[in-house]
């Protein structure tokens, strides 16, 4: 569901759908026009080799922390403050 490409991930919609309670085509839609944003953020000492992938919309938040191949190390879904 996660897959790496160099210094970047290819999550996939269905992994946020759930998260959003959205479907994978609003994903990519909401993605596209911003109203999805995320953030990737590199491991540094005792995580090295492992990265933070933060997905914020409407008030709701997906963290998930992957290693250097995109298995899933922990995930969580929590409110967050809205952007904007």
């Amino acid at each position: 569901m996660i897959e790496r490409d160099g210094d970047d991930f290819q999550v996939d919609a269905e992994l946020l759908s759930g998260a959003f309670g959205l479907s994978q085509a609003e994903i990519k839609a909401r993605m596209r026009d911003g109203r999805i944003t995320s953030r990737c953020e590199t491991g540094e000492g005792e995580d090295a080799g492992r990265w933070r992938l933060t997905f914020q919309h409407e008030g709701r938040a997906l963290r998930l922390v992957v290693d250097g191949t995109g298995a899933i190390i922990s995930r969580a879904s929590f409110p967050a403050a809205r952007r904007g």
